[in-house]
Parts: structure tokens; C-alpha cells; sequence
């Protein structure tokens, strides 16, 4: 039994669909259900009984003692986050509060569970925390990829809430022997992605004939990972990583934004052409640059290959194809998570923001 925190989320949800696709061993899902979790997502494994879902905040002491105490779980991953540096922008408290008040608790009540266990099941349970490369801030466009012993410069609350994270559960290991694994990742991209962030925006917007806001120039530069292959990451990083260590986890992507766009709207033109045969990137609109945007993230993920001999099996162009393919055939999902407060959302940060 492993429990995931987090795990109706994007990325959440793609690994406990991928485990349950690959192993028998039983996953507690463990996910408030915030904006981006949904479990139309998991709607698959609905009468699975190795997958137990449990609506609830990692900060919630006596829930999470609970759980751990009645499945028994040999490792904890922890996926549960705020994670839009748009939102940690306009709300930075949720993101304080989940990301550093809440990741504080869930080691507390893992510290407890795992104190109490017996030698052999002591010994081989793990922690692992998943984190982001915008810990380490932004690089200038020549500066060598972000290691795993890069400072940590976070620019946004997001990133800085996530920083903060990062050091408590390695705090928790120096200082009591927790057997934590973290992992830093790129940019994810892939199936059931809610569509505020870049890919999926551009998708679904273009689609309704809408416009595809693109920030200042376009040109800031991200290491972009299919989601897929940063759950088998995971896994990998779970099964043989050393007590105590931090992985990088990119896909060898690095592109600019605006690049990314004109390839979306480059597909679409292909498989869903407009009715009027104009192509998609007409469509595209430069907005005002949101503030303290960091400029290139790049992940050198040569220590995961080297010592546990994980490498990405997508490339962009088989990844990102997919992925297109994957909201073209999937307009339900995408119709039904997009709400009223969603809708909302977009119109805050896009409509009115249209640069001169």
C-alpha cells in the first residue's frame, strides 16, 4: 500500500493511473479537491478497490494519523501543492498555507507513523516529496541547466512556498533521520492538465475561436516534460533512490514559449482545421507580462540517468502530439472542468490584460 497526497491533481492523477496500471499494490488518494483536483479524472478506477480515494487537507493532523495508522502505507508521496505562479501572484496566503504550513504537518504526522513502526517495515519506508525547478529562480540565456546543487533563488510566492517545502523535509531528515527522496521537475505537460496553464489554454482556446494570450514576447524559455514520463520518474526515484537525495527530473525540451504555441496551433491545423481554413496562430495575442516572470528554467537531469538510469521516453514532438490528440478526443473532460470560477479566472488574468 503506498498513499499519494495530491493525487487528483494533474500530475497527481497521472501517477496513481499509471501505478494502478502497472502494479497491483493498492493506493490511498489523499486530495482536498481544490480547483485542479478532479476526480472526473480518476473516474476509471471508481469501483477499482486497490485505489481508496479520501477528500482531505495534508494539514489535517488527525485525518492523516488516521490513514497512516489504518493502511499502513510503506511510503508517502506527496504530491498535494498549490502550484499556479499566476494564483500565488493575486493569493499568496493559500499557497503559504498548503505548501509550507501544510507539508510541516504531513511531516509531523509521517515523523509519528514512521517512529512507531517496527524494524524491518522502518527501514524501508520512504518519503518522497515532489518539487519544481523554480526553486532554483531564473537563468540568462548561455547560464548552464539547473543541478540539484543549484541555489535556491525562488522569484514568486509560488516557488518561494515551494522552496520553503523543499527545506523542511530535508530539515526533517538531518534532524530526525526521516528517510525522505525529493524530486525537482520541469515543466509538465500531458493529459487531464487543467486548462489555465499554457498548453491546455492554448488548446481549448483556440478551439472556441478565442484568443491565445501569449505573455510579453513570448520568448521565455522552459524545459518542458511529458507528464507520463515524469511519473515513471517517480517511480523509478521511489524504487532505487538514495535516502536523503534530491533528483532532477527533466525532458531534454527547452523551448520558448511562443515556439510552443505556434506548435499547438501547427497541430491543430492538422487534425481540427478552423472552418474558415485560416490558420490558429492568428488567433495569438501578446498580453502584459505578469509581474517578476522568470525568464529561462533548464534542468540537467544527468544524476537520475546516471545513478538510477531513468531517461524520458517522449520526445516534445511525439509528447506534445499526443497530448493534442488527447484533448481533441477528451472535449467532455475539458467542458465539465471548466466552471464558472475557472471561467472567471481566465477572464481575470487575460481579458482585461491586453497589451497595447
Amino acid at each position: 500500500m503506498i498513499l499519494v497526497t495530491g493525487g487528483a491533481g494533474f500530475i497527481g492523477a497521472n501517477f496513481v493511473l499509471d501505478w494502478l496500471a502497472a502494479h497491483d499494490e493498492p493506493v490511498v488518494n489523499l486530495d482536498k479537491l481544490t480547483y485542479a483536483g478532479n476526480l472526473q479524472t480518476l473516474a476509471s478506477l471508481q469501483s477499482d478497490p486497490r485505489h481508496v480515494f479520501v477528500q482531505g487537507d495534508i494539514g489535517d493532523v488527525a485525518l492523516v494519523g488516521r490513514l497512516l495508522a489504518e493502511h499502513r502505507p510503506r511510503a508517502v508521496i506527496n504530491f498535494a501543492a498549490e502550484s499556479h505562479v499566476d494564483r500565488s501572484i493575486h493569493g499568496p496566503g493559500e499557497f503559504i498555507q498548503t505548501n509550507v504550513v501544510g507539508t510541516f504537518h504531513l511531516l509531523e504526522s509521517v515523523r509519528a507513523f514512521w517512529q512507531g513502526l517496527p524494524g524491518e517495515e522502518k527501514s524501508a519506508f520512504r518519503l518522497l516529496h515532489v518539487s519544481t525547478d523554480e526553486v532554483y529562480g531564473t537563468l540568462s540565456a548561455d547560464a548552464p541547466a539547473f543541478t540539484e546543487h543549484h541555489a535556491y533563488e525562488p522569484n514568486s510566492p509560488y516557488s518561494a512556498s515551494k522552496a520553503a517545502s523543499d527545506h523542511l523535509v530535508r530539515a526533517w531528515h538531518h534532524t530526525y533521520g526521516l528517510p525522505v527522496l525529493t524530486t525537482n521537475c520541469s515543466n509538465n505537460y500531458g493529459p487531464y492538465h487543467f486548462p489555465e496553464k499554457l498548453i491546455p489554454l492554448m488548446i481549448v482556446n483556440a478551439l472556441a475561436g478565442k484568443p491565445l494570450p501569449v505573455y510579453g514576447d513570448g520568448m521565455q524559455v522552459r524545459d518542458w516534460l511529458y507528464v507520463k514520463d515524469h511519473c515513471s520518474a517517480i517511480r523509478r526515484v521511489l524504487a532505487a533512490g538514495v535516502v536523503g537525495e534530491t533528483y532532477n527530473v527533466g525532458g531534454w525540451n527547452e523551448k520558448p514559449n511562443i515556439e510552443i504555441v505556434h506548435t499547438v496551433c501547427a497541430l491543430l491545423d492538422e487534425m481540427s482545421p478552423r472552418p474558415d481554413g485560416k490558420p490558429y496562430k492568428d488567433q495569438i495575442t501578446y498580453v502584459t507580462d505578469r509581474p517578476g516572470h522568470d525568464r529561462r528554467y533548464a534542468i540537467d537531469a544527468r544524476k537520475l540517468e546516471r545513478e538510477l538510469g531513468w531517461k524520458p521516453a517522449e520526445t516534445f514532438e511525439t509528447g506534445i502530439r499526443k497530448t493534442v490528440e488527447w484533448y481533441l478526443t477528451h472535449r467532455d473532460w475539458v467542458s465539465d472542468v471548466q466552471s464558472g470560477a475557472y471561467r472567471e479566472w481566465v477572464e481575470k488574468q487575460y481579458d482585461t490584460k491586453a497589451a497595447a
